[in-house]
């Protein structure tokens, strides 16, 4: 179980600060699928940021009773003077997973061939994001942390990111925010809209649609 405690957080703006999220408390259970759903800049990636542990929140508490994800389609933790099978090897180590193994999945899954060998700063946008894609999935979490960056590319590859993690994980919990009310219709179970900062939390993910839509 992940257990969001009054999460807090804050950005420097100009001469001042503009708090994202205003105490949003969450509770995700193993196996749910969740929507989190708001405009632009409403704070959906920070959550997930801060779940993910990419950020830290100014004040509040997570709690992860299971293995998360780091936001699938970030790529700010790429080392951009290694190339892609470096990086690759990289978080094998650091989850202790076979490189051999992880390597024949990035390379099967990116479909990059020699442009693994590049330095991934020489990666064009839509390179980095298959490599960030295929390195989420070559390790088994838990729950996965999605933001609508994962859908880009051409509709083959959209086609394929889709069958990995929604069908063949098919029992992983799911935070996942989008704009995309018909992937978030067909996945998640429940939807939490964060509005001002603040998150409501719908039971019924139709329900959660109808009321973001409303705004």
């Amino acid at each position: 179980m992940i257990i969001c405690e009054n999460i807090r957080k804050s950005y420097r703006a100009g001469h001042g600060r503009r708090e994202v999220l205003k105490g949003i408390n969450l509770t995700v259970a193993k196996g749910e699928r969740v929507a989190l759903l708001g405009r632009n800049g409403a704070g959906k990636s920070t959550l997930i940021k801060q779940i993910g542990g990419v950020e830290l929140p100014d004040s509040g508490r997570i709690v992860r009773g299971m293995s998360t994800s780091w936001p699938i389609g970030f790529n700010g933790g790429f080392q951009g003077s290694l190339t892609g099978y470096d990086n690759a090897r990289f978080i094998a180590r650091i989850y202790g997973r076979s490189y051999a193994d992880m390597r024949e999945f990035v390379e099967d899954f990116t479909e990059l061939g020699g442009s693994l060998k590049m330095p991934v700063k020489t990666y064009s946008s839509g390179m980095r994001a298959r490599l960030a894609f295929a390195l989420s999935l070559a390790i088994e979490f838990d729950c996965y942390l999605i933001d609508e960056v994962i859908l880009v590319g051409d509709q083959n590859f959209q086609r394929k990111c889709h069958a990995e993690l929604f069908e063949k994980r098919a029992d992983r919990a799911m935070i996942i925010a989008s704009h995309d009310m018909h992937t978030i219709r067909d996945t998640c179970n429940r939807g939490v809209i964060i509005h001002d900062g603040v998150a409501t939390v719908h039971s019924d993910v139709v329900e959660a649609i109808a009321v973001y839509e409303s705004l």
